[in-house]
């Protein structure tokens, strides 16, 4: 399976998770997406739901403190001016969630599949204008050099015995002063590399032509089989939901 065709099969798994399918139309969204993580990524599928589960799982305690515990109804209540349960907040809450962590699960399994391709190597592999490809090499390098401002700024509070290396109550305290070394830390390097260093080495006409990748075919090999599914499962979906929705 090609990128472009792993990429075009999460947008249509994205697009339909979004829509909020009904039951009948979740079956088969999800019955797709299992069968993807299963025939496609393997075993690094449980990577993918550890961190799909890290990152809904804080949201949805919150959600759950505010719309259950605080509010104790949902929004449609709200907007109908009706009685509210905690009940249907507890519906809400979980359709929501549940509909995120299908839309993180779908993006970390469409990335583990290259997983062995490096970044620049996935983004060459892409069906897209150079112009395009060149932001997202841009913007990956921004997350990484985030990530880089963020180690440097902690360590340097740590070792100046601002902030310790165990959860403490100074690390709270002083967080303020953790965001703002970072802030500082990624402004000056993106600084130095945006003035110095990219126009000296000519960084991007050489990543032109390092993302040039001719005129490769847009889909090959699985993707033949992958997109007609999704597409027939798309319209499986729309078609059950509206039946459901019919009865």
């Amino acid at each position: 399976m090609t990128p472009n065709g792993a990429f075009a099969v999460g947008i249509i798994l994205i697009a339909l998770g979004m829509s909020g399918p009904g039951p009948r139309g979740l079956t088969v969204l999800v019955a797709l997406t299992l069968a993807f993580a299963v025939i496609e990524v393997r075993g690094a599928s449980m990577i993918a739901l550890r961190r799909a589960i890290v990152i809904v799982l804080p949201l949805a305690v919150f959600m759950s403190l505010v719309w259950i515990g605080i509010v104790g109804e949902s929004p449609a209540q709200i907007a109908a001016d009706a009685v509210g349960t905690r009940v249907a907040a507890l519906v809400y809450v979980a359709k929501l969630s549940g509909r995120l962590f299908l839309i993180v699960a779908v993006v970390q399994l469409v990335f583990l599949r290259f997983d062995k391709l490096t970044p620049l190597q996935l983004v060459r592999a892409l069906a897209l204008p150079a112009a395009v490809k060149r932001m997202l090499v841009i913007t990956l390098s921004l997350i990484g050099t985030l990530r880089h401002a963020i180690d440097r700024a902690h360590i340097a509070l740590i070792a100046a015995g601002t902030l310790t290396r165990t959860p403490s109550l100074r690390n709270v305290a002083h967080s303020w002063r953790l965001i703002q070394a970072v802030w500082l830390s990624a402004v000056t390097i993106m600084l130095g590399r945006m003035r110095d260093k990219w126009p000296v080495e000519n960084t991007i006409a050489r990543l032109d032509d390092t993302l040039d990748n001719g005129k490769p075919p847009l889909f090959t090999g699985d993707d033949r089989i992958w997109l007609p599914i999704t597409l027939g499962a798309a319209v499986v979906i729309l078609l059950a939901d509206r039946v459901g929705g019919m009865s």
